[in-house]
């Protein structure tokens, strides 16, 4: 009998601490955080300075984001910078969906700032489609890289965009003002440089503009020609990178920007979702076009 009160007894306090008003409250377990670093631009700076950190939040994942920014920054100035230790950077990490810009930053400052789970490397939007520039600087800036984050921290290629047809750059005569080139010869030469440095994961967004340039949107990605869009376009690259990293479906993800319509969230989710599944080539859209949609512009 004596032992049955105990049982009984010990029944009890462990009901009360599960229950609200138990004597003990226990935390939920820590959330694991992954830490992302781009050493990039400013296409970078559309792809994961907003947008990515919500739609990560939405999923249930808790991330760091670090983006080294120098505008239109190529892998050859990265490489100039680790050479010379040279403090270029705008540094911009978002923690807990908040950003802060530190000046001045070295690569090897940040590096060593947090530890890295992800680190992604591009190069600038002119020399985008032409692989010998990466053959030439991305393998001494991986090895310089790889010898200062952790054994596990994985390197990705971040595949960036074609630019509009309409693009008045000068850069965009590399590839004859032609889109449909100018896209060819991004994927062949991130295909080719992710081989060179034995990275595995390539970030395929330029796939996926290509992709919801197909639906009733059409070729209004951007807004002056190579950046993206501040709504559909930067949403679309940050659906992209959620997707191919977490590994889940971004279809049905219940975050969008304030603002942006929901046919058009349609179409970056569906655009994105399709360039994770097939990053080398374009697959239509169709999302009905809603009569209350505005412009995209």
């Amino acid at each position: 009998m004596k032992f049955r009160r105990l049982i009984i007894a010990f029944l009890i306090a462990l009901i009360s601490v599960s229950l609200p008003g138990g004597n003990i409250s226990y935390a939920r377990r820590p959330q694991k955080t992954v830490r992302i670093l781009a050493i990039g631009n400013s296409f970078s700076v559309d792809a994961i300075e907003q947008n990515f950190y919500e739609l990560a939040k939405a999923e249930g994942i808790n991330v760091i984001v670090g983006n080294m920014y120098i505008g239109g920054c190529s892998l050859a100035r990265h490489v100039k910078n680790i050479r010379g230790d040279i403090a270029d950077y705008s540094y911009r990490k978002i923690v807990d969906g908040k950003k802060t810009t530190y000046d001045h930053f070295t690569i090897d400052k940040v590096l060593a700032d947090e530890k890295w789970d992800y680190v992604s490397f591009q190069q600038a939007s002119p020399y985008s489609g032409q692989y010998g520039t990466y053959a030439r600087d991305l393998p001494e800036l991986v090895s310089h890289v790889r010898a200062r984050v952790s054994g596990k921290t994985k390197f990705m290629l971040f595949m960036t965009w074609a630019y509009a047809s309409d693009c008045s750059r000068t850069a965009f005569s590399n590839y004859d003002r032609d889109q449909m080139k100018m896209y060819k010869a991004i994927l062949d030469a991130n295909k080719r440089a992710a081989k060179l440095v034995g990275i595995h994961i390539i970030i395929p967004c330029g796939t996926a503009i290509q992709n919801a340039r197909t639906s009733f949107i059409g070729d209004h990605m951007n807004r002056d020609g190579y950046h993206l869009d501040k709504s559909v376009g930067r949403y679309t690259a940050a659906c992209t990178w959620c997707e191919k990293i977490f590994g889940k479906s971004i279809a049905g993800n219940p975050y969008s920007p304030a603002g942006l319509p929901a046919d058009r969230k349609e179409v970056a989710q569906k655009a994105a979702h399709a360039a994770v599944r097939h990053p080398f080539r374009v697959t239509a859209i169709n999302v009905k076009l809603q009569a209350a949609a505005d412009n995209v512009k």
